[in-house]
């Protein structure tokens, strides 16, 4: 399947803890096993084959190594809903959105992503069961949506399979971004969803459908097969968590 990709490196503006913390002007800049984590993910993204690469960005020196690394580089907008809906109308679909702080982002993962989410769908994300991230990751906290088929983690890989998808673009961000208040994503549902979700009885699955046809899209979650995927570097332990299993591997 032939696509392009977009990385989100979108700055908040201000000192960004992370960065400061590993000593670097923007978080996408920081270096990991000899490599920023930009230029990790771009690689990984042109390994699984993506034709073109864009970088939404506002900090010039994310955009100079976006250029140096052979992507374009794009005007970050005020979120990354708004960023992910340029870059869509900018790249066309099928796209491939990930973040640059997805260091560990390997292109089997991408490849299997693609090939597992359903041909059907306009909007796919990668997701992973609870029990695959304690399976495959060293011991770490992560944020777990709970549904009635268990606990999942986002993993920041979204597919835009249609032009459709531009309808759902900024209810599907508002989703990721009440990833840790699963209770706000089930209320745009109505009362009997959110019922369904507090006795238990929500499917992932389920919850996606329903979210989807709100803007009359199909939203479909795909499993991902390794736990790693669930892995992204947010703050100093996340940070060094990666480095060290990068410098293990």
């Amino acid at each position: 399947m032939s696509f392009n990709a977009l990385v989100l490196a979108g700055s908040r503006g201000g000192v960004d803890p992370l960065a400061d913390y590993a000593g670097v002007m923007d978080k996408a800049l920081i270096r990991i096993g000899g490599a920023t984590m930009l230029e990790r993910v771009i690689v990984a993204l042109r390994a699984a084959g993506a034709a073109r690469i864009a970088v939404s960005a506002n900090a010039p020196a994310v955009r100079a190594k976006a250029l140096r690394l052979g992507a374009e580089p794009i005007d970050a907008a005020a979120g990354p809903s708004l960023s992910t809906l340029q870059g869509l109308r900018a790249l066309g679909a099928p796209l491939l959105v990930t973040t640059a702080d997805h260091a560990l982002l390997r292109p089997e993962w991408i490849t299997d992503f693609l090939a597992d989410a359903p041909t059907d769908a306009d909007v796919a994300a990668l997701l992973a069961r609870r029990d695959t991230v304690e399976r495959d990751a060293p011991p770490t906290r992560r944020t777990y949506l709970r549904f009635a088929d268990g606990g999942w983690s986002g993993c920041n890989l979204f597919l835009l399979r249609t032009p459709a998808a531009e309808a759902a673009v900024g209810l599907w961000m508002s989703v990721e971004r009440d990833r840790k208040r699963p209770w706000r994503i089930v209320r745009r549902l109505g009362p009997g969803t959110l019922l369904l979700y507090v006795t238990g009885r929500l499917t992932l699955d389920a919850a996606l459908a329903r979210l989807g046809a709100l803007v009359g899209v199909r939203a479909a979650a795909v499993a991902a097969r390794h736990g790693l995927a669930a892995v992204d570097v947010d703050k100093p332990a996340d940070l060094d968590l990666v480095r060290g299993l990068v410098e293990r591997s």
